[in-house]
């Protein structure tokens, strides 16, 4: 090895803590942080315990370190691709996971380099071109493109029916962020909900601001009447009079 097997270990920890501490942070900027957060509580726990097991007579050594590494890389793909793609509710938990997974795979490989043959050379350097290709694909999917309107649009529903109406994942930093220009039909609903609770909140100003964006994006012929209802319903509960109504 080019690196002592313990300076490699102790390396592997650092990443795991950096991957830990990077979604549990970045999960505040997700509509829904729980995914990221969990996943990198976990990360960090399995950290914690490899940090210990190296005070141990037999600490862990650095080929089952790689092994957990492409398991939870692996668990966390599936589960960050699924929420990437099919909920759309975060986008933080694949990239990372692909980072632990990529790691773990390469140097995997890497350990058995020598012994393998030529053939196995070459599958495995295709092996690692695909996995570049494939970590390059989460990133920019992910961190760089993050198409989240429609969870945005979710989380505040949700944030409103808690009553939260300010503040971090309020519905109104929610949906503010509920717009898409590529999904178009997503912007009215956000913006009907924005004037909904800025009159609600005694803000004519940025009430008439979100009314006027309503109004030029269809006003309501361009939301279910179900999307409306919902709002109301919401802010009667939280001690709004039944008569705030949109302009036609």
């Amino acid at each position: 090895m080019i690196i002592a097997e313990s300076t490699a270990v102790w390396m592997l920890l650092i990443f795991d803590g950096i991957i830990g501490s990077v979604l549990i942070y970045g999960s505040k900027t997700q509509p829904f942080p729980t995914p990221s957060k969990r996943f990198g509580t976990f990360i960090l726990v399995i950290a914690g315990l490899l940090f210990m097991g190296q005070s141990a007579p037999n600490p862990t050594s650095l080929e089952a370190h790689l092994g957990i590494l492409s398991v939870v890389g692996a668990f966390g793909l599936v589960t960050g691709i699924h929420h990437m793609l099919n909920t759309r509710r975060e986008v933080l938990v694949a990239p990372m996971a692909g980072f632990m997974f990529c790691v773990g795979v390469t140097g995997l490989i890497t350990q058995t380099w020598e012994e393998l043959t030529q053939f196995e050379h070459w599958a495995g350097f295709l092996a690692l071109v695909v996995l570049a290709g494939g970590q390059t694909w989460l990133v920019f999917r992910g961190l760089l493109i993050g198409r989240l309107p429609l969870a945005w649009s979710q989380a505040g529903m949700v944030a409103l029916h808690r009553g939260q109406l300010h503040g971090p994942h309020g519905a109104i930093e929610c949906f503010e962020k509920a717009w898409d220009g590529d999904e178009e039909h997503l912007n009215p609903m956000a913006y009907s909900a924005l004037y909904k609770i800025n009159l609600f909140v005694e803000d004519p100003e940025r009430a008439a601001h979100w009314n006027e964006l309503f109004l030029e994006s269809g006003g309501k012929n361009s939301v279910a009447p179900e999307w409306l209802e919902a709002i109301d319903e919401c802010l009667v509960a939280m001690g709004n009079t039944p008569t705030v109504s949109e302009s036609e």
